[in-house]
């Protein structure tokens, strides 16, 4: 079942107001706005986030292990320190994207969608943005 946008920003507030992160594991988010959405630390493990427009959104420590942000809009999103190990990135738009302290073990992602102007990958390691550029997944 597809949860809306604003179904999903109610969770998390209401998981703000008691203190803890906002779980949404394998909520399906498929083409969603939540453009501009703080979503820092939130729990989006094997979340369905095709096509979802994330642009400038907020992801600071988010946990998207596994989730599937294939074609997403996420320019100008903050996906530092965020998990994004075996999640699927591809065709994802990431111009202007921060993912500095990201991790990206396993994940899908084009080489050539990252680390051109605007991107920020302090978090890379030397082998991990040498993976990347063979075109390998991490």
């Amino acid at each position: 079942m597809t949860m809306t946008s604003d179904e999903a920003l109610e969770i998390v507030r209401k998981a703000r107001e008691a203190g803890i992160y906002a779980d949404l594991r394998r909520a399906d988010l498929s083409e969603a706005d939540l453009s501009r959405a703080d979503l820092s630390e939130a729990d989006l493990r094997r979340a369905d986030l095709r096509e979802a427009n994330l642009r400038e959104a907020n992801l600071r420590g988010a946990n998207l292990s596994g989730a599937n942000l294939s074609e997403a809009n996420l320019s100008g999103a903050n996906l530092s320190e965020a998990d994004l190990s075996e999640a699927n990135l591809s065709g994802a738009n990431l111009s202007n994207t921060s993912f500095c302290k990201a991790t990206f073990d396993g994940a899908i992602l084009d080489p050539d969608d990252i680390g051109g102007p605007g991107h920020i990958l302090c978090a890379l390691t030397d082998d991990e943005w040498a993976t990347i550029q063979k075109g390998r997944t991490l």
